[in-house]
This record gives structure tokens, C-alpha cells and sequence, in this order.
């Protein structure tokens, strides 16, 4: 649609050139058509590579399809170069009877005989001006007294004494104001003159003024004989031959241009023929293989279709040919083949898509339970494996195709027992350690029942237990804590009265060894039952801790005194508090948190002291209390280089569990009471290693506060 859209605008703009024979308009649209030429020709180049390409790659339809394009392109190429040959000769021969030396000498006789009857009226004007000024000025010399009134009578006679006569004739002064006009001077058709033409006369030179809007020559001269005085005549000349000789000049001028643009006009004449015959074989061209590709692309359709069939594409249909002809009957049969395998096909695809939701339900549902679950093969290899028992068995990375006992040998026992008893399940509390700690699992094993009733896989089952059984010991340690402390508390202070009575009583009736003997008995009742006094308030804390007093405190203060007071009780031991300045604001009850902080840092200083017993020399180490509160929580770190943490360290929170041989296991069971009393959290965990690679403990205890960042 573009190409005879520029062929229009070519046309139309060899008419708007200008009369100067101005092209560049005409260069314009030429540069466009050249645009369009250069484009479709990459086009037909592109769409020729890739019909060659086909045909060396012996594609259906591709030799026919290279046949009938050449036919094409011949056809139009042939005509279409001698028409613009032989356009151009004949330009050329027009040209010649345009621009010949008749043309030339008639167009240039023209143009002289129009100069020299402008020329004749210039001199006859300026003769007669010169006539009438000397007869005006003969006539001053001889009458000195002159008058301007006198002058009119003067101009009168000398229009008259003229050979041709004058149609006006003025006496000016060299202000351009009138003095003196003739009988036939009209002042309505007096034309002013200008200043600088009064100047040019009053230096000597006669100035003739032409004035072709009116069709009237004028002259100015001065008159000598008179101060100040100029003689200013005019006379009608014929303004048809004042127009005609500018045309006539311009004609010429046009003609000089156009025989100078003569090799231009031939080279852009032919660049437009050459455009068009372009544009015709272009044409021709994309018609050769429009119609080539008419009568090869079903062939080729069916080869692409067949293409993209062997590819898995069984959407793709090709256009069906009306008539019976066996392109059309292929056509045909092609679309329907494809239906089939299709309709086949998709009833696969979905009936694997039900079993793939299904499976990814299944995964999903497993995925979100806390419990951690694992798929077995029938020869016990991992095929499953969800995401809560990754986390529970510390494993990292794709364990499927692996064997159980390879993955979680603590599950091998009693997996083996499940397969050798032939039972469809067992179950059993195991404990296991990863990670450095000690956990317990509930873990239940089941058979997958196959069709013929053989087990076609194994599920384990399993959840992390110990927090529930240290509830559990938790709870009936604080029942048998309860007992014991009201068992034992009441008995204690009538012993320990019973003691002192004996000794106050029998002191002073037994001899002095005996007396001495009977004291030192005594003192060892009351010892003992101070010491029992102690445990079982220990007991009664335990059992029973009093509801925590919350108020609005400074926890750096407090941790800060305690840090004090511990420095001289632990000594050796160095103590290095790392507190920042200023209060760090929270609700907590002071005498129990206090109590919390003294027993974890009198716990630190002990296992620094157990550290150096066991491995020898003398008592020394240290302790590190930090207290961070730039993040959301109050973080305190009390991190000692003791002996570190046992391997079962999800134990040390339960009553009476404890490594030291003096410690009664119930100091971190109420230090965490407390904490969790006030919100926060106790954990136990190893310290940054030292040099030797030794580790300590560090507790870390989190607590809200109110105020963050004051």
C-alpha cells in the first residue's frame, strides 16, 4: 500500500516546484522512495535466503516455489528496463528541441527589443528635462528679477517647446515644496519626492525616477540660473510594455536556470524512472513469491504441522483446501489424526494431574504437621520425607534412596523388630542426641498394606516428646516436693528443741568429758536439722513459688548490684560486667529476679571450680555478665569458662538433676520458674570456645521491657 502512495507524492511534487526550478521537495519524496526500495528489496533478499535455505534443505514445495518467483522477477524486469531506458532518451530529445539556439535567439531578441523601448522613453525624458531646464534657466538669466509667480507661465511654453511634450512639469525647492507648476499639473497627482533623491540632485546628477504602479517615468534635475530650485517633470508611458518586459526578463531568467539544471533535471528524471522500475520489480517480486507461496504452502503447512507433531504439539491444525483433490483429502485426514492422539493424550494428562494433586495434597498435609514423618520402601529406603522431620533430625539436604539405618540408625532396632514380628505396627519412646542435645522422640512405625496383602512400604511417625515429659517430671516432682516438705518440716523444730533441752539439762550432771561428749552430740542433731530445715525450704520453694510482685524497676541496676556482691564471694573468680550506663526500665519483682541472677552467677563460679578440680591447679576463670537492650527484648548473658554443659542438657531444668556432688538439682528449676513467671525465657547454651577449644556455658535470659531505648 506504500508504494503507490509514494508514486503519488512523486508525481505531485514535480508539480510544486517553484518558478526558480527549486527541487527539493522532489528530493524529498525521491529520498523516501529510495527508503522504501532499499526495505522491501532487504525484504525480498531476506524472504529469497530463507526460500534458498529451504530448498537446499529439500523442503516441500521449495522448487516449485524458486521457479515461479524467477518467472516472475524475469517477466517484470525485462519491460520494465527498457521502459525506463527508453523514457530517458526521450526526455533527453525533448530536452534538445526545448533548449536549441532558435529557442534561445528568439527568447533573447524578445528581452532587447523590450529593454530598448524602456530605453528610448528613459532618453527621450531625460532630453526633454534637460530642454525645458535650460530654457527655464535662459530665461532667469536674462530677466535677474524673476519671481517664482513668473515661472508658471515659463513651464507652460517650455511643455509646449519639448518635442514630445510633458504631461506635468514642477518647480520645487529642496524641501520637496512646490513653487511653480504648468497649465496641465494637477496638484492632486503630484508625487513627493524623497530627500536623499533631492541631495542626488542638488550634486549634479539627473535622477529619473520610474514608477510602473502608475505607468509614469519622472525626472529630477536642478536648475542652475535658480538658489535652490529643481525642475521635476513626468510623462505616461504605456504599461502593458512595462509588464511585458518584466515578464519577458523573467522568462529569460527562467530559462538560463532551466538550461544550467539541464544534467541535474536528466539525473533526477532518471533516478525517478529508476525508482519506479525499482519499485516494479520489487512488486513483481513479492507477486512471484505470493503466488509461489500460494501454491506450495499446503505442502509446506503439512511438513510444519508434521514438525511440531513429532515435537508434542498436538494443538495444531492446518487450514483445510476446498475441493477433492488429495492436497485437500491430506488436509483433512491430517486434522483429524491429530484430534485423536489429542483426545488420547489429554486423558492422560489429566488422570496424571488427579494423582499429582493428590500427591501434592499429601505432601502439603504432611508438611504442615508438627509431627515428623518418613516414607519407607519395602527395603527400608527413604522415598518421603516432610519437613518437621528434617527439623527434629537435624537433617540437611535430599536424604531419599537412603536407608534408615544410614539416616536415623536409633530407628533401626525398632524397625527390625516391626519387619521380624510381622505386625502392622510398634511404637516406642527413643531417645537420640543431635545438635549436642538430648531429646526424647515418641515413635510409632505402621505397615503399608499392599494389594496382595504384602507390605508395600513403611511409615514412621515420630514427635518430640521432651518438653511433655519434663512437664511430666516437673509436675510429680513438685507433688512429691509438697509431701516431703510437710513430712519432714514439722518434726524438725521439736528434734532440734529436744536437743538443746538435752544438752541444758544434762550438762551440769555429767562430768566434764561426758558433758563435753553429750555437747558435741547434741551440736551435731542441731547441725543436721538446720541443714534439713534448708532442703526442705528448698522443697517448699520449689513446690509452691510465691506469685512474682511486678513493679517498675532499673534490671541493670539490679543486675549491676548483684554483680557486686557476687565479685567478693566468687574471688578468684573474675567477674567482667559489660552493663550499659543509665537505667534500662522494666516490670519484674526484684527480690525474686535477684534471686535469679544470684543463683545463675553463683552457678557460673562453680562450674569454674569444678572445671579446675577435675582437671587440676588452682581456682581461677571468669565470668561474663553483658546486658544488651537494643532489640525487642531485654537480653542478659551470663557466660562462664566451666566445665560446660553435660550432653543431656534438656535434663538440667528437672528437679534434682545435677552434675555437682554437693547441689541439691534445684536452683535452675526455680531460676526458670521465675524467668518464665515474668514473661521471658531461659535457655542453656555452649560458650564461644577458648583458645584450646574448650567450651563453657552461657545462659541467656530474655525478658520484655517498657521502655526501649530510654
Amino acid at each position: 500500500m506504500l508504494g503507490p502512495v509514494l508514486v503519488g507524492l512523486t508525481f505531485v511534487s514535480l508539480g510544486l516546484r517553484g518558478p526558480s526550478g527549486d527541487l527539493t521537495w522532489l528530493r524529498v519524496v525521491l529520498l523516501a522512495d529510495l527508503i522504501y526500495v532499499l526495505t522491501i528489496a532487504a525484504m525480498v533478499v531476506r524472504r529469497l535466503t530463507r526460500m534458498i535455505a529451504a530448498r537446499r534443505a529439500r523442503s516441500a514445495g521449495s522448487q516449485l516455489h524458486m521457479r515461479l518467483t524467477g518467472v516472475f522477477t524475469g517477466i517484470a524486469l525485462i519491460p520494465t528496463i527498457l521502459t525506463a531506458v527508453f523514457a530517458t532518451i526521450t526526455i533527453n530529445i525533448g530536452l534538445e528541441g526545448w533548449f536549441s539556439d532558435r529557442v534561445r535567439s528568439a527568447l533573447g531578441n524578445s528581452v532587447e527589443a523590450a529593454q530598448a523601448y524602456a530605453q528610448e522613453h528613459r532618453d527621450d525624458l531625460t532630453e526633454d528635462a534637460r530642454a525645458l531646464a535650460s530654457y527655464l534657466n535662459v530665461a532667469k538669466r536674462a530677466s535677474f528679477f524673476m519671481a517664482d509667480g513668473d515661472l508658471r507661465q515659463l513651464l507652460s511654453q517650455g511643455q509646449e517647446l519639448v518635442q514630445r511634450g510633458l504631461e506635468e512639469a514642477f518647480v520645487i525647492d529642496g524641501t520637496g515644496d512646490i513653487r511653480a507648476r504648468g497649465d496641465r499639473s494637477y496638484l492632486f497627482d503630484f508625487e513627493p519626492v524623497r530627500e536623499e533623491q533631492i541631495e542626488q540632485a542638488r550634486a549634479g546628477a539627473i535622477i529619473l525616477i520610474e514608477d510602473k504602479e502608475i505607468n509614469e517615468f519622472r525626472v529630477l534635475l536642478q536648475l542652475d540660473a535658480f538658489a535652490d530650485r529643481f525642475l521635476y517633470v513626468t510623462r505616461t508611458v504605456d504599461g502593458d510594455i512595462l509588464q511585458l518586459l518584466d515578464e519577458t526578463q523573467a522568462t529569460a531568467q527562467l530559462y538560463q536556470q532551466l538550461e544550467k539544471d539541464r544534467g541535474r533535471l536528466l539525473f533526477e528524471f532518471g533516478l525517478l524512472y529508476l525508482g519506479f522500475a525499482m519499485i516494479l520489480i520489487l512488486a513483481a517480486t513479492w507477486a512471484g513469491l505470493w503466488f509461489a507461496e500460494r501454491l506450495s504452502r499446503p505442502v509446506g503447512r503439512l511438513a510444519g504441522a508434521a514438525q511440531r507433531v513429532g515435537q508434542g504439539d498436538l494443538n495444531v491444525r492446518v487450514a483445510e483446501e476446498k475441493g477433492d483433490d488429495e492436497i485437500a483429502m491430506l488436509g483433512r485426514i491430517f486434522n483429524q489424526m491429530t484430534r485423536q492422539l489429542k483426545g488420547q493424550r489429554d486423558a492422560l494428562v489429566e488422570t496424571h494431574a488427579q494423582t499429582e494433586r493428590r500427591r501434592r495434597l499429601f505432601d502439603s498435609v504432611l508438611g504442615s504437621v508438627t509431627a515428623g514423618v518418613i516414607g519407607l520402601d519395602p527395603e527400608g529406603r527413604i522415598d518421603f520425607l516432610n519437613r518437621s522431620a528434617q527439623r527434629l533430625l537435624s537433617i540437611d539436604g535430599e536424604r531419599y534412596g537412603l536407608p534408615l539405618d544410614r539416616v536415623v540408625p536409633e530407628f533401626t532396632d525398632l524397625f527390625d523388630r516391626l519387619r521380624e514380628a510381622r505386625t502392622e505396627t510398634v511404637q516406642e519412646e527413643i531417645r537420640l542426641a543431635r545438635g549436642g542435645h538430648l531429646e526424647s522422640l515418641l515413635v510409632r512405625i505402621a505397615t503399608r498394606p499392599g494389594a496382595d496383602g504384602a507390605p508395600e512400604g513403611y511409615v514412621v511417625a515420630f514427635d518430640d516428646v521432651t518438653e511433655l515429659v519434663s512437664a511430666q517430671r516437673m509436675a510429680a516432682w513438685g507433688d512429691v516436693a509438697r509431701r516431703i516438705a510437710h513430712e519432714i518440716k514439722n518434726p524438725l523444730t521439736p528434734i532440734q528443741l529436744s536437743a538443746e533441752r538435752l544438752k541444758r539439762r544434762f550438762t551440769r550432771e555429767l562430768s566434764p568429758e561426758s558433758a563435753a561428749k553429750l555437747g558435741e552430740l547434741t551440736d551435731v542433731i542441731v547441725r543436721q536439722t538446720g541443714d534439713l530445715r534448708r532442703i526442705v525450704d528448698e522443697f517448699s520453694k520449689f513446690a509452691r513459688m510465691p506469685e512474682p510482685e511486678r513493679q517498675k524497676g532499673d534490671i541493670a541496676g539490679l543486675l549491676r548490684e548483684t554483680v557486686t556482691l557476687q565479685r567478693a564471694a566468687l574471688d578468684p573468680v573474675e567477674i567482667v560486667a559489660d552493663i550499659p550506663a543509665g537505667p534500662r526500665m522494666a516490670e519484674f519483682d526484684p527480690t525474686m529476679m535477684g534471686q535469679a541472677f544470684t543463683n545463675l552467677i553463683k552457678n557460673a563460679g562453680e562450674a569454674i571450680e569444678s572445671r579446675y578440680e577435675k582437671m587440676g591447679g588452682g581456682v581461677s576463670g571468669r565470668v561474663d555478665v553483658t546486658l544488651d537492650a537494643s532489640g525487642p527484648q531485654l537480653e542478659i548473658r551470663i557466660r562462664d569458662t566451666g566445665i560446660g554443659l553435660p550432653q543431656d542438657r534438656s535434663r538440667l531444668f528437672e528437679p534434682y538433676v545435677t552434675t555437682r556432688e554437693k547441689g541439691t538439682g534445684l536452683g535452675l528449676s526455680i531460676v526458670k520458674k521465675i524467668v518464665e513467671e515474668h514473661g521471658g525465657t531461659l535457655d542453656l547454651q555452649d560458650a564461644a570456645p577458648e583458645a584450646d577449644g574448650h567450651k563453657g556455658a552461657e545462659a541467656v535470659i530474655r525478658l520484655p521491657h517498657i521502655e526501649k531505648g530510654h
